[in-house]
């Protein structure tokens, strides 16, 4: 037999997860291999009739505390740690009675699970595994003698090593679950201390861990010379990655970063107070709407800039109806995200057999707090999400004119969607619809030029004779250092406008928007997004 292969005489199965467990046992059963449990997977074997040893009668010592030590034990870190070759190994495996553990199978107390469903604190800790992850590394560490399988989606690749090679499994095998078995640990330890750190209140904690479980590997990444995965963090909430995709190709890279972007703007607006649509292209909103339906808020946000759109993802923020679907499918689309869709609405989408379409089952809180990361040489930078919410600000009139009822609501509108475009950000909207977008400029009031361009296009393109933006209002997602970029806005037609404010020249843009008789809100709340 080459060196590579073990034989495979004995294994321990320990597991939470119960699903494949009797199947997979019976089949090392017929195998010939011999199994050892622990406590209810044990029962679980011996209630499939299958012959189990109780670790309990490996070790000597009867499970204790509540279970919390039951594998913490030579005879058992001595089979699986003990190096079959080592003559030294040999003797004390001989001479203390440890016989070898040559497949260990064990998944952890659902820890993360725990800790999404909301439990209280006592409940969390005593879901923290010590004697599975102690095992799972052990096994890995000796993976040239040990398999070990953390998982019950690695049990049919098991048994194809086990069957294929007459009973041994191969060094490529061990070393890949062993690969697996050192990030599984290594992601349920980032979860213990980031929930640790989450109930102590601490943001910065001396080591900051981060685990995720892959989703799917990808054709390419940003770009086609550059790989990609995408993965799943522990926590329930609603996105675009615990979304049910439909229909439609493999998501790209792309499509998931632009699909998170649009699904997390429209989750700004009460679906129980509008219908909301956003229409997303390269990370920023092209347009954004409210309206009484779907369909009404869907046209208007294309209207904002009908020629980015195409291409583009569609966030809805209600089930989507057939009427709604019907209009999207006009143009090409790449991806549609909703909380739910009819089925009449999910047939006319079958037509095109390339869309994808994401149902989410409900929306993301935009209050809820969390983490924002983002790699940068020789290390990353943590923050908290962005979760302040305009109608949450107590916002500040500071010129003569004070904003109408509508200004004031359209006012609010545009801060929300300001807070999801690039900086520098200015936004333009008229009755709950953007009528232009200016994203991304190294000056702010080239974007307040560029978003007022595109309201002149937007008109044009429904054949209107003067520019959306008159009469609209303008958001800037940050102060004006100087009056210019407000100026630029009132010289397109805007007659109230909304910003953080906190800039030294406050008092001259305050002094120009008076002059040019617009009414001028500060928030004290700035939404850089770079």
């Amino acid at each position: 037999m080459p060196t590579e292969l073990r034989r495979v005489e004995r294994a321990l199965l320990s597991v939470s997860d119960k699903t494949g467990l009797v199947e997979f046992a019976r089949a090392l059963n017929r195998l010939g291999i011999a199994l050892v449990s622990t406590g209810g997977t044990a029962k679980a074997l011996a209630d499939a009739g299958l012959p189990v040893t109780d670790v309990s009668d490996l070790t000597g010592f009867p499970e204790m505390m509540d279970g919390r030590v039951k594998t913490l034990h030579p005879k058992v870190h001595g089979g699986l740690l003990a190096i079959r070759s080592h003559p030294e190994h040999q003797a004390s495996m001989l001479g203390h009675g440890i016989a070898p553990i040559d497949l260990l199978v064990v998944n952890l107390y659902p820890f993360e699970a725990t800790v999404a469903a909301g439990k209280p604190y006592d409940d969390c800790i005593e879901n923290i595994d010590i004697g599975g992850p102690a095992m799972i590394r052990a096994a890995a560490k000796n993976h040239n003698d040990v398999a070990v399988v953390v998982e019950p989606s690695d049990y049919a690749a098991v048994l194809a090593d086990l069957e294929a090679q007459r009973g041994a499994t191969t060094l490529t095998l061990r070393r890949k679950l062993a690969q697996k078995a050192y990030a599984r640990t290594a992601a349920y330890d980032a979860a213990i201390s980031n929930w640790f750190a989450h109930e102590l209140g601490d943001t910065a904690p001396a080591y900051r861990a981060l685990g995720g479980q892959l989703a799917e590997t990808m054709r390419y990444g940003e770009n086609p010379h550059q790989w990609a995965a995408f993965y799943r963090t522990p926590g329930s909430r609603p996105g675009v990655a615990t979304a049910r995709q439909v229909q439609g190709k493999q998501l790209s890279f792309n499509n998931i970063n632009d699909t998170d972007a649009a699904f997390e703007c429209v989750a700004e607006f009460d679906p129980s107070a509008s219908a909301a649509c956003v229409i997303v292209k390269h990370a920023n909103p092209c347009g954004v709407a409210t309206g009484p339906s779907l369909l009404a808020a869907y046209e208007r946000a294309l209207a904002c800039d009908p020629v980015s759109a195409f291409g583009g993802i569609v966030a809805l923020n209600r089930r989507l109806d057939a009427e709604a679907a019907r209009k999207i499918v006009e143009i090409f689309t790449e991806v549609i995200i909703a909380p739910e869709a009819d089925e009449e609405a999910i047939g006319l989408i079958a037509a095109k057999k390339n869309l994808r379409l994401l149902l989410t089952g409900g929306l993301p809180d935009v209050r809820a707090p969390g983490l924002s990361l983002r790699t940068v040489s020789g290390g990353f930078l943590a923050q908290a999400r962005d979760n302040a919410v305009v109608d949450d600000m107590g916002l500040k009139v500071v010129t003569k004119r004070q904003p109408s009822a509508a200004e004031l609501a359209d006012l609010r509108f545009a801060f929300r969607v300001a807070k999801h475009v690039k900086s520098n950000a200015i936004v333009y909207v008229k009755d709950g619809a953007t009528v232009g977008i200016g994203a991304g400029q190294m000056s702010r009031v080239d974007s307040s030029r560029i978003a007022a361009w595109k309201a002149a296009e937007a008109a044009k393109a429904a054949g209107l004779p003067v520019t959306l933006a008159r009469g609209s209002v303008v958001a800037s997602d940050a102060f004006f250092p100087f009056a210019d970029g407000l100026l630029a806005a009132a010289e397109a037609g805007a007659t109230a406008v909304i910003q953080p404010g906190g800039s030294m020249r406050d008092d001259e843009v305050i002094r120009a928007a008076d002059e040019a008789g617009l009414a001028m809100v500060f928030t004290g709340h700035r939404h850089f997004r770079h």
